[in-house]
C-alpha cells in the first residue's frame, strides 16, 4: 500500500487554518480523518474527532474503548471515559474564532461544539486545496483504480444476454469488482426504461434483445481510493433506430468536455462544453444532472463539474466526466471516465472502449 506523508498534510492543514483565522478544525471519523492521519475509526454516538488547531499539537479525542490502545506519532491522544465531556477536550485544543467542522460530524456533535461558544463553518472549504488537488501518489492510486474497473467493464458484454435479470448481472459484477478491488462501492445495471433513471440500482427485470443497458460500477482499493466508470451497452443490435444517433451525440459531448479540461478553466465551463453539444442536438431537457464530480477517498467530492461552479481547475484535480441522455419510458445512456488535470490539459484515467458496447 502507498505510504502517504500525513505529517505534511497536517502541517499544511494547520497553515490553512491559521490563514483562515479559525479556532481550529474538528474532523469526525471518515474519509477526511483518513486523509489527514491514515486512521480508520468507526463512527457512533460517542465522539471521536481530530482537533487541528492553527498552531501547537494536533489532538485526537476519542473514547478509551476505541482509541485507548493507539500510538500516534506527532498527535496528542485525549482518550475519555463515559461520563467525561469530550467536547471540553476538543475546546482545550482550540483557539479563538469559528470552528471548521468535518462533514462526517452529525448534528448532535456539531450542536455541542457550538455550545462551547464558537460559530461553525465547513472544514472542507478551508481544506479545499488539500482535498481537491491530488498528490502524485494519490493519482497513482486513482490510475490503479481506473485500470481495475476497466478490466471489469471488459467482461460486461459477456454478461448481457436476453432473459438474464439486472440482479443476475449485478451479482456477477460484484464478484468481478471484488476480484480487482478490496470492496464493492456500487453497481448500477439499468436496462431498457430503467436506464432512464440515472440512479437506478438493479431489479428483477429481465433484459430483452435489442435493449440499451447502462452499467455504472465502482470499487474501493485497499488504500481507500475509488473507481467509477459508466459504459452503455446493447443486447445485440439496438431495436430503436434513435439509439445510435443519440449515442453519437453523447460521445461528442463527452469528447468536447474532455477537450475543454486544462488548468485555469472554470469547472462550470466543462459542464457547459458537454451540455452545449447535447442541447444543440435537441436532447437538452434529457440531460438533467451535473457533468461530473471529484473522486478520491470519497466517491463524490469537490470539485463538482456543474453550472455555477466557477472554481478554476488546477493541475492534479481528478473528477468524472459523465454526460447522459435519458428518454423517460424508453432508455438512457451515459458515458463516464475519470480524468485528471495535467499541465497541458487532461489525462483520462479510464481507457476502455467508449463505443456503444454489444
Amino acid at each position: 500500500m502507498t505510504d502517504f506523508d500525513y505529517s505534511a498534510r497536517l502541517s499544511r492543514a494547520q497553515e490553512l487554518v491559521a490563514g483562515a483565522r479559525l479556532a481550529g478544525l474538528v474532523i469526525g471519523t471518515g474519509s477526511q480523518m483518513r486523509y489527514l492521519t491514515g486512521l480508520e475509526l468507526d463512527s457512533h454516538e460517542r465522539l471521536s474527532a481530530l482537533v487541528v488547531p492553527p498552531a501547537g499539537p494536533v489532538r485526537l479525542v476519542g473514547p478509551k474503548t476505541d482509541v485507548g490502545a493507539l500510538e500516534l506519532g506527532g498527535i496528542e491522544l485525549a482518550a475519555w471515559s463515559d461520563g467525561e465531556d469530550p467536547y471540553a477536550l476538543c475546546g482545550e485544543a482550540l483557539g479563538e474564532g469559528a470552528i471548521g467542522v468535518g462533514t462526517a460530524l452529525t448534528a448532535d456533535h456539531v450542536l455541542r461544539l457550538q455550545a462551547l461558544g464558537h460559530d461553525t463553518v465547513l472544514a472542507e472549504e478551508v481544506l479545499a486545496e488539500l482535498f481537491m488537488v491530488k498528490e502524485p501518489a494519490e493519482l497513482d492510486e486513482l490510475r490503479a483504480a481506473a485500470e481495475a474497473i476497466d478490466r471489469v467493464h471488459s467482461r460486461v458484454p459477456g454478461l448481457l444476454r436476453a432473459g438474464r435479470t439486472e440482479e443476475d448481472i449485478a451479482r456477477d459484477l460484484e464478484q468481478l469488482i471484488l476480484a480487482e478491488h478490496a470492496e464493492v462501492d456500487f453497481v448500477i445495471v439499468g436496462s431498457g426504461p430503467n436506464g432512464a433513471n440515472p440512479h437506478h440500482s438493479h431489479s428483477a427485470r429481465a433484459l430483452a434483445e435489442g435493449e440499451v443497458v447502462v452499467v455504472d460500477i465502482g470499487g474501493v482499493l485497499e488504500s481507500g481510493y475509488r473507481s467509477d466508470c459508466t459504459r452503455t451497452y446493447t443486447v445485440g443490435t439496438p431495436a430503436d433506430p434513435e439509439v445510435e444517433r443519440a449515442y453519437g451525440v453523447l460521445a461528442r459531448a463527452h469528447a468536447a468536455a474532455v477537450a475543454a479540461v486544462r488548468p485555469g478553466v472554470a469547472a462550470q465551463d466543462i459542464d457547459a462544453a458537454a451540455r452545449e453539444v447535447i442541447e444543440a442536438a435537441g436532447y437538452g431537457e434529457y440531460f438533467f444532472h451535473r457533468t461530473g464530480h471529484g473522486i478520491g477517498l470519497e466517491g463524490h467530492e469537490a470539485p463538482y463539474i456543474i453550472a455555477g461552479n466557477d472554481t478554476p481547475l488546477r493541475e492534479g484535480m481528478a473528477f468524472s466526466i459523465e454526460p447522459g441522455i435519458y428518454l423517460p419510458g424508453r432508455w438512457g445512456m451515459r458515458l463516464e471516465d475519470i480524468v485528471t488535470v495535467t499541465e497541458g490539459g487532461c489525462e483520462p484515467l479510464n481507457n476502455g472502449p467508449r463505443e456503444l458496447g454489444q
